[in-house]
C-alpha cells in the first residue's frame, strides 16, 4: 500500500509538471480549446485501474493478514500453552522446593536432638565410666590409654591427663596384665577373663574386652577388686563345711551309739547270767554272737568315717557309680537296720542300672555318705506309713544322659510339702518327720552335708521332688570327668 500510494503521489507531480508545460496538448482541439470530456475520462479510467489495483492489493492484504492472524493465533495459543507449562513446572518446583524445604527442617531439626541426646548420652555414659566401682581402662592397638576411669586414678593414684595417651605398662608397670594377653584376646577375637591373686591378701578378676571398628580403642580391661567378696565366700563354705562337718559327726555318733548300747547290753545279759547257778551256754552264745555282729556294725561306720576323712584330703579316682551304689545299699543293711522305727532289712530294693555306664572320677566314700544319708532319710519317711497293707520300697535308678550320669532315689513314703523341700538340704534342718518332742533320730535327715559333697567335691547337683500321697524322688547328677576335673 505503501508503494502504490509514493507512485500516485510520483504520477501526480509528474501530471502537474507536465500541465505546466500543456501537458494536454494531445487532448486540445483543432482550435485549441481542451477537451475535457477527455481530460475527465482518461482520469477517471486512470484512477479506476488505480482503484482496483488497490482493491486487489487489499484483496491480497487482507489475506495475509488474516493468515498471519491465523499464524499469531497459533502462536499465540502455543505461547499460553508453553506458559501454561512452565507455570506447572515452575509451580511443581516450588511445591517441591517447599516440601524440601520441610524435610530439610525436620532433618536439621531432628539432627540438631540427635546432637544433643549424643551430647547427653555421651557425657551420661562418661559419667557412668567414671563413676564406675571396676578399674576401667581403655587401649588402643598401639597400646596406648584412651579411657582412665576414676577408680583407675583411685587404685593406681594416678590422674587421667597424667597417662593419657601413654603406653599402659610405661604409665602403670604395677598392672596385672600383661601384652600378650591383650594380643590373645585380640587374635582370638573374644573376650578374656584372668584371676589374679596373691593368697591371703587380694584378690582381682580381670576382663579383657576386644573392640571392633573402633578408630581409637582396641580393647577395653575392666579390673574388679573382689577381695572382700572371695574371703566372705570363704568364710560362709568354710562355716557351711563345718556345720555339715557337725551334721555328720551327729548322724556317725548316732550310727555308732545304737550297736554300741546293744553290744552293752548284751554283755551286761552275760555277765549277769554268768553269776547264775544254772548257765545256758547256748543263750550266752547268742548274746555274745549279737555284740559280734553289733560291734561289726560299729566297725563299718568307723572304717567309713575314717575312710570319708581320708579321701576329703585325697585325690578322686575312678569308680563304677553301680558298684558303689551296691556298696551302699549293703552298708546301710548293716548300718540301718539296728536303727529305731522300720529296718532297712524290711524295705524293699528295686534296681533299674542302665548297660555301660561310664566310670566316674569321684571321692568313693563321700559318695557312699551321701547314698547313706538318703536311704536312712527314706527310712525315716517310710516308717510314717500306718498302713499295714503298704510295701515300703525304694527305687534306685542309674541313666546316661547329656554327658553326665544320673542318679534318681525313689521312695514310697510319706511326702514332704513344698515349703520343706525348698528347705531339705539347710544346715540342721528338721523335716516333719521328726516328732514333737525332739526325734533322737532327726540328725538322720539332715541333708546339707549330701549337698556340699554333690555340690562342692563332685560339680553335680541335688534336687528333690516329693508329693505328700506318693513319695520322694532324690535327683543326682554327676558329671564326666573333664579335663578341668582331672586335676581336683
Amino acid at each position: 500500500m505503501k508503494n502504490i500510494a509514493a507512485l500516485f503521489v510520483l504520477f501526480v507531480l509528474s501530471f502537474s509538471q507536465i500541465a505546466t508545460a500543456d501537458v494536454f496538448w494531445f487532448l486540445r482541439l483543432e482550435d485549441g480549446n481542451t477537451n475535457w470530456q477527455y481530460v475527465a475520462n482518461f482520469s477517471s479510467g486512470i484512477l479506476i485501474v488505480a482503484l482496483s489495483i488497490t482493491a486487489i492489493r487489499l484483496a491480497f492484504t487482507r489475506r495475509a493478514a488474516r493468515r498471519y492472524n491465523r499464524d499469531l493465533e497459533e502462536i499465540r495459543a502455543q505461547l499460553e500453552d508453553r506458559v501454561k507449562e512452565r507455570t506447572a513446572t515452575l509451580d511443581n518446583a516450588n511445591s517441591l522446593l517447599q516440601q524440601s524445604n520441610k524435610a530439610l527442617e525436620a532433618e536439621v531439626t531432628e539432627h540438631r536432638d540427635t546432637t544433643t541426646k549424643l551430647r547427653l548420652s555421651e557425657s551420661y555414659i562418661t559419667s557412668i565410666l567414671r563413676s564406675m566401682p571396676l578399674m576401667l581402662i581403655g587401649l588402643n592397638k598401639n597400646g596406648e590409654i584412651t579411657q582412665w576411669n576414676s577408680r583407675a586414678e583411685e587404685i593406681s593414684s594416678l590422674a587421667s591427663d597424667q597417662v593419657l595417651g601413654k603406653n599402659l605398662w610405661q604409665a602403670y608397670p604395677a598392672i596385672a596384665v600383661t601384652p600378650e594377653q591383650i594380643k590373645q584376646a585380640q587374635d582370638e577375637d573374644k573376650t578374656l577373663t584372668v584371676k589374679y591373686s596373691q593368697r591371703g591378701q587380694y584378690h582381682f578378676d580381670i576382663t579383657i574386652y576386644p573392640l571392633h571398628d573402633q578408630l581409637e580403642t582396641g580393647v577395653v580391661i575392666m579390673v574388679d577388686d573382689v577381695t572382700q567378696r572371695v574371703q566372705s565366700e570363704n568364710m560362709l563354705v568354710q562355716r557351711d563345711k563345718m556345720s555339715s562337718m557337725g551334721e555328720m559327726a551327729s548322724v556317725m555318733a548316732q550310727d555308732i551309739n545304737i550297736p554300741l548300747q546293744a553290744i552293752l547290753k548284751d554283755l551286761q545279759t552275760v555277765r549277769r547270767d554268768l553269776t547264775e547257778e544254772h548257765i545256758d551256754p547256748i543263750g550266752i552264745h547268742e548274746l555274745l554272737d549279737d555284740a559280734l555282729i553289733r560291734g561289726r556294725q560299729a566297725a563299718s561306720v568307723v572304717n567309713n568315717l575314717v575312710r570319708f576323712s581320708d579321701a576329703g584330703a585325697g585325690e578322686k579316682q575312678l569308680a563304677n557309680i553301680t558298684e558303689i551304689m551296691d556298696h551302699s545299699v549293703e552298708l546301710a543293711a548293716d548300718v540301718l537296720s539296728v536303727t529305731k522305727g522300720l529296718r532297712f532289712k524290711d524295705v524293699v530294693i528295686n534296681h533299674n542300672y542302665a548297660d555301660n555306664l561310664p566310670q566316674l572320677r569321684c571321692h568313693v566314700p563321700e559318695l557312699q555318705q551321701v547314698f547313706l544319708s538318703l536311704f536312712r532319710y527314706s527310712c525315716y519317711a517310710l516308717g510314717k506309713i500306718e498302713d499295714p497293707e503298704h510295701t515300703p520300697s525304694i527305687n534306685i535308678e542309674i541313666s546316661e544322659f547329656h554327658n553326665a550320669v544320673w542318679v534318681r532315689i525313689q521312695h514310697n513314703g510319706l511326702g514332704i510339702s513344698t515349703e520343706e523341700q525348698q528347705l531339705l538340704f539347710e544346715p540342721f534342718f528338721a523335716s516333719s518327720h521328726a516328732t514333737d518332742n525332739g526325734d533322737q533320730h532327726s540328725a538322720g535327715e539332715r541333708l546339707s552335708f549330701a549337698q556340699f559333697i554333690i555340690n562342692e567335691q563332685h560339680q553335680g547337683k541335688i534336687s528333690v521332688t516329693s508329693d505328700l500321697n506318693i513319695g520322694t524322688t532324690f535327683h543326682i547328677q554327676l558329671p564326666y570327668p573333664t579335663a578341668s576335673h582331672a586335676e581336683d
